[in-house]
């Protein structure tokens, strides 16, 4: 990675011109706790010590402003920022889209997002939302662009028409392969929005080059949500968040969620050999450990579980062969040719979504499990259906790259 690296909210930082387009205007952020610097200053410091930016608001999506929520679909408040007195509003609270007295706090929105790369990840989806409402009120909105620390590769299904929910922000595979501010180009053209937009570009971000793939091989990893805790997460997270509509633990209440998989009594050893022998390929880039482990909150806690991690740590990473979402797809097929009864599919309401299975919100379909469950569905039914999307979006999103 070009060791001049420097992410969106560094350049407006560096450069005076970009301060001066901000002057005389009420400025808001949407920042989380891994909107920082090379040096780890937060960007609302950062910008409060902007000499002519007035910071009007502030704005946190899921987990907060300072992440300090653990698990899904718990809210965080509105509240006043005790060092700088201005309104901190949730996006995850008692609203998901900004509200119009929200929307009066500010003139220019900056949007400085840790993403991870995965459709799933609802901070595209504020973004989308922000998006929608700054077009609606004649606001401006200015993303401070990140890496996307997956890089670019392209893998699973399209979301279907009618899917769409705060786990589903548009018609994009669950492994996308752009950047947040990228993304944002992409909504405006999808849903033909008349917005005031602007990318702060990153300079020296390469995503092919290793052995980040996407990531600045000098920068610390904060945590962007309070389960993301290291890059190997990130790269593994387009497959097993898919565990989250699961019987099966994903990790979380241990230090590596996100990474494992299993459960109570699950018969690891011979799942793992029907995985190698129904789709070998898709396995490739990883290396697949077998462990037990006893999360201490979250499903089984307490108990024993049987199960596997991902291993994608550069020794054991191949970033062109590794398809995460391949991969936990299989272990779910695998699962159903051992134990055809596993109770595997978990039943409860996802995201505020209630009467549709989570697996299904989290693929965008029923598609996914439907190939599961189906004894006669092998994986090549399956890769050629995914391929014909994954062609599909990388021809849809060109024109929106903004990195070479």
């Amino acid at each position: 990675m070009n060791p001049r690296f420097l992410n969106g909210l560094e350049r407006l930082l560096a450069e005076p011109e970009l301060v001066r387009a901000l002057a005389g205007r009420r400025v808001a952020l949407l920042a989380h706790p891994a909107s920082v610097t090379k040096e780890l200053v937060h960007a609302l410091d950062a910008l409060a010590s902007l000499p002519g930016v007035k910071l009007s608001a502030a704005f946190g999506p899921q987990h907060g402003l300072r992440g300090d929520k653990q698990d899904n679909m718990i809210e965080s408040p509105d509240y006043t920022d005790s060092v700088y007195g201005i309104p901190v509003f949730s996006l995850y609270g008692e609203v998901r889209r900004p509200s119009a007295a929200m929307m009066e706090s500010f003139d220019v929105l900056l949007v400085d997002l840790q993403d991870l790369g995965c459709r799933i990840y609802t901070f595209i989806t504020t973004l989308r939302y922000v998006l929608e409402e700054a077009a609606r009120h004649g606001k401006s909105v200015w993303v401070l662009d990140r890496p996307n620390p997956a890089g670019r590769p392209v893998e699973g299904l399209l979301l279907r028409p009618g899917w769409e929910s705060f786990v589903g922000a548009g018609a994009l595979p669950m492994r996308h392969g752009m950047t947040l501010g990228e993304l944002g180009l992409w909504f405006i053209d999808a849903l033909r929005l008349d917005v005031d937009y602007r990318v702060i570009t990153m300079k020296g971000w390469h995503p092919d080059e290793p052995a980040g793939y996407g990531w600045p091989s000098d920068r610390a990893w904060v945590n962007p949500s309070p389960n993301a805790p290291n890059l190997f997460m990130a790269r593994a997270y387009a497959g097993t968040v898919m565990l989250e509509g699961t019987t099966l633990s994903e990790g979380r209440g241990t230090t590596r969620p996100l990474e494992l998989f299993g459960a109570p009594g699950l018969g690891i050893h011979a799942l793992l050999a029907t995985m190698r022998a129904l789709a070998p390929r898709w396995l490739e880039g990883c290396l697949l450990r077998e462990c037990w482990f006893e999360p201490t909150f979250h499903k089984h806690a307490g108990q024993l579980c049987a199960g596997a991690q991902i291993h994608v740590e550069n020794g054991h990473y191949g970033h062109d062969a590794f398809r995460p979402w391949r991969l936990m797809a299989l272990a779910f097929k695998a699962l159903r040719r051992i134990e055809p009864g596993y109770p595997l599919w978990r039943d409860f309401p996802y995201e505020y979504e209630h009467g549709r299975l989570a697996i299904d919100l989290i693929n965008g379909s029923p598609l996914l499990r439907e190939w599961v469950d189906d004894p006669a569905a092998a994986p090549a039914d399956f890769d050629a259906l995914a391929a014909t999307d994954e062609t599909a979006w990388c021809e849809c999103r060109r024109p929106f790259l903004l990195y070479s």
